[in-house]
This record gives structure tokens, sequence and C-alpha cells, in this order.
């Protein structure tokens, strides 16, 4: 981890490593790229979706309308978020010849991918151009994070606004104490849009302060007290334009942060305490109010959901940055890079585990780690890779296949589960065969697009009309508004069951199994993820297992 070259890997045709690294890296992005444009279709609507594009609706007209029209800074509790990707979302809507819903899911996979463009980035400039490569290919064939980057508006967005602001701290931890304008760029940039999504941007600061701590106290014993307060001082100094550019920015997409300077902070606040109703979620076989998650249910969660491959090197990541503090052979700025990096990966974790806040919906809120997670875990590969070409030649072979193995294993996983694959678990937890009835898997109710389409396709070919003077009428165990978007307007939606034609229900533990005929069946690898009843003349008393909160 204190050095890492690439030289003692061989490479066919006698092409250097770095340009074959490159050139595996942008195809790679060509290809996902691809992918995702022939696929973001496919995805639903998350619970937040409709919402979310509210939002950004009452945003926009409060900027068209000179700030007259003010719903936007009361609306719910998104006010206390950042809207930039919604209003993205909603102009690009404008020109584009898409539905709304599909223009999100495209926007999405564009951000994700400028993500995964940016964890290459950080990767190659941290260990070089296999490590980039390698971080590119644990984050790309992440299903956690691919997933999540089509159909989630507000977490996947963060993440990739993180590692951006990531980006910005190793370029100023290399260019210490003179900043070049673009570091200086990166860093307003990565600020503004990661607090101006959450206010858990502002944990980026703690990276630096204890990140720097190495580079610092060198700087004290080479340069004396006052000259290492001076260069300090002089970098402060410097990055002024960019701490600018990232209140404006932040500003710009959360216009409610500066109405009032302490604003954030009320933000802050406002999330460190439980502020819904609480339910209870499915946690290892057992139903727990989300106020009393365990504190395990992070590191629990990232077990079983990560891939083996991604889990196994970011251990090895970790334990390399340990080993690499008491060398005196290692520079400081190498230390401060690996710690700022370990801490990106794992603090928020930790403090989650220490505070035990609620927590819901998987790790959908802490997807911001995985990126600087797959930067590690790619780094601490590049390094056993080279250790390996220095002393045990022969073995690099068999390291790099057991490599792409694992990645091939995430890839057939994905390919399985589309488009859920942010339900995924991996073959520790048995996958989500084995996590069905331990855990929750569709907990945004994305089957429920599929299940919409399959039963209109199926009353077409029956022709099959509704009774004369109304819509069909569908009760729904699951979110309600993704549910109507997804079937359309010849259909209307409500919770209760009676009167109802057919019944729409997830495969989660609150929605009862009905004793009437299905017509439609969504599964992956034999789980049940959303189904569709005929209740046509039947007396169905409710669709809930249990009462609602």
């Amino acid at each position: 981890m204190s050095s890492i070259t690439t030289s003692a890997i061989d490479t066919p045709s006698r092409r250097s490593v770095e340009r074959t690294c490159d050139d595996v890296a942008i195809l790679v992005l060509v290809v996902v790229g691809l992918v995702a444009s022939l696929t973001f279709r496919d995805y639903g609507l998350g619970w937040d979706d409709y919402t979310h594009a509210e939002y950004a609706d009452l945003l926009l007209r409060m900027y068209g309308s000179g700030f007259k029209d003010a719903a936007a800074l009361s609306f719910a509790n998104l006010y206390m978020y950042g809207g930039g990707f919604d209003m993205a979302a909603a102009l690009l809507h404008k020109v584009i010849p898409l539905e709304l819903f599909e223009t999100r899911r495209l926007l999405g996979a564009i951000v994700g991918i400028v993500g995964l463009a940016v964890t290459w980035r950080l990767g190659r400039r941290v260990g070089g151009p296999f490590a980039g490569l390698a971080s590119l290919l644990l984050l790309a064939l992440c299903p956690i994070f691919y997933g999540h980057m089509f159909m989630n508006p507000k977490d996947a967005p963060f993440a990739v606004a993180m590692i951006i602001l990531m980006m910005g701290l190793v370029r100023l931890a290399q260019e210490y104490p003179h900043p070049s304008p673009r570091t200086i760029l990166i860093i307003g940039l990565g600020a503004g849009f990661s607090i101006g999504s959450r206010i858990l941007g502002g944990l980026a600061l703690v990276y630096a302060l204890i990140g720097f701590v190495p580079l610092f106290m060198e700087e004290i014993r080479t340069q004396g007290n006052r000259e290492a307060i001076r260069r300090f001082a002089h970098v402060l100094y410097m990055l002024l334009p960019g701490l600018v550019l990232g209140y404006l920015v932040m500003g710009l997409i959360w216009p409610w942060s500066i109405i009032e300077p302490g604003n954030p902070f009320l933000a802050l606040t406002y999330f460190s305490h439980f502020f819904e109703r609480p339910w209870k979620e499915m946690f290892d076989g057992a139903l727990v109010s989300v106020p009393d998650m365990p504190w395990s249910y992070l590191p629990t969660l990232f077990a079983l959901q990560l891939p083996e491959v991604l889990l196994a090197l970011l251990f090895a990541g970790i334990v390399g940055t340990f080993v690499v503090f008491p060398r005196r052979d290692v520079t400081a700025r190498r230390k401060t890079i690996l710690l700022m990096l370990m801490l990106a990966a794992t603090l928020p974790i930790a403090i989650a585990m220490v505070k035990r806040p609620a927590l819901y919906n998987g790790i959908r809120h802490f997807i911001f780690v995985i990126p600087p997670m797959a930067v590690l875990a790619g780094t601490a590969f590049a390094w056993m890779m080279t250790r390996l070409g220095q002393s045990r030649r022969s073995w690099q072979p068999a390291v790099l296949a057991a490599f792409c193995f694992g990645l091939l294993l995430s890839l057939g996983e994905m390919i399985r589960l589309h488009p859920y694959q942010y339900t995924h678990f991996n073959y520790v937890a048995g996958t989500v065969r084995g996590a069905d009835d331990r855990f929750m898997l569709d907990y945004w109710g994305l089957a429920f697009k599929q299940a919409s389409d399959e039963l209109r396709e199926q009353l077409a070919e029956r022709q099959d009309a509704p009774p004369k003077g109304r819509k069909w009428k569908v009760a729904v165990c699951g979110p309600q508004r993704p549910a109507q978007v997804a079937l359309g307007p010849d259909f209307s939606i409500d919770w209760h069951s009676n009167g109802a034609d057919f019944a729409m229900t997830l495969g989660e533990f609150y929605c009862k199994g009905l004793a009437a005929p299905v017509l439609v069946e969504i599964k992956r690898d034999d789980v049940v993820f959303a189904r569709v009843y005929d209740i046509r003349g039947r007396s169905i008393s409710g669709l809930l297992s249990i009462p609602p909160p």
C-alpha cells in the first residue's frame, strides 16, 4: 500500500500496462453506458419518486416566480434536502422525448456513470492505472450501487457528489501546500453538490481534519511550527474561492439552506432524530421497529449485500492502511490519502453503530461509502499484484483469475436480478433466495412496474374490459403512487380491497398471500417480488398481514 507500480504485470503485444488499463477502463464505461441506455426503461418508480418530482416542480416554480412562490421551502420534509437531481430531471424532461419518470431513470444512469468515471480516476490517482481499473470494475459490478443509480434520486447522486469531493481532497493532499486551480474547483463543486444534496456531506470535513493529521505533523517536523501554520493558512486562503463556489452551488440546488444561515444546522438536528411514525421492518428474521434497529444492522447488511470480492479486498485495504502508519518509508502524503479513503469507507458506518439512529430500507442511505470502498479495495488489489510480481510472479495469474471469478459471480447475479439489482444478497447470505425470509428485498416496490405491464398485457389478450362506467379497480399493498403511474390512466387504486377487481401486492412480509387466482407473478431466483390476484367476485378482508403503523 505504500507504493504501487504496475511494471511487474505482463500485458500482451508489449503494450504498456498503463495504456492497456486505461483503454479497458474506457471500454468498461462505454459498455456500462450502452447497457444503461438500453435498459433504463426497465426500472420502476421508487417509493419517493413521485414526491421528488413534485418537489422539483415547486423548486422550478419558485425560481420562475422570482421567489414569490415559496411553497418549495416548506414541502413535506424535502426542503431539508437538496433538489438538484430533481430539478435537472424536470428540465431535461422538457427537451427530450421521454416521459418524466423515464427521464429520471436516464439521468440517474448518467449521474451514476459519472460516479464510475470519477472512481476510476481517483483509484488511478491513488494507486496507478491498474488500481484505477480494479476500482472501476469493483464499483460497476457492485449490484447495490448499480441498481440504486437508476432509481434512487437522493442517495445515488449524493454518493457521486461525495466521491467527487474525495477526489478534490486527495488532489489537495498531493499538491499541498500549493493546490492547483483545478483542485480548488473540484473541492468547491464537490462540497456544494454533496452538502447541497444531503447535510451528511459535512462528514467530508471530518475526513479531511483527521486525514490531514499525518501530513500536518510532518510539516511541523520538517518546517517548524511557525512555517507549518503559515503554509496551512496559505492553503485555507487558496481554498476560499472554491468554498465560495461551493456555497453558491449549495444554495442553487438547496435554496432553503441559505434562506437563514443556521438552516443547515437545523437540518442536521432534524435528521438526528427520527421524524416519522415508527414502523417495523424485517431484519435477520425478526420484525424490528426502525428506531430500535441493533448496532449490527449496517455491518450485517454490508457483509451480506456487497460482492464477496469487494469485501475481501476492502478488508485487505483497511489492514494495509493500518500497516503503513508506523512505517517511516511511507510518505506523510500517502498516509493522509489512505487515511481519508479509509475514513470515507468506514467512519459513517461506525458512527451509526455507536449512535444507533433509526435505520431502514437496507443500506440505501449509506451507499455513498461504496465508491471509496471500491477505491481502497482496488488499491489493495493493485498492491497485491505488484508484490506478487516482485516475489511470486507465478502466482499472479491465479490471483487475477480469482479476482475475475469474483467479478463474474457478481455480474451473473446482476443479470439474473435485472432490473432489481438493488435487492442483491451475496452467496454468503445464500443470494436473495436465502435472504428472503430474513431480510427485506424489494422494499421500494420496483416490481410493480413489471407486474403492471404484464397485467395490462393479459387483459388485452383476454379482451377483458372494466365494468361499464368505471375504471379497473386495483387494491395495492405497497407504494400507491408508483403503482398508479405504472398501471396508467385506465386503473384506479386504493389500499382497500372491497369492490376491487384485482389486488397487487409486494412479496414482502407485510403483504399477505390471498386465496385467489394469481394472474401475474414476478420472481427472481424463485423469490416472489410481486403478485397480481384476480379478486373479482371474492370477499377479501384486507391485504396487510400486520396492522398498519
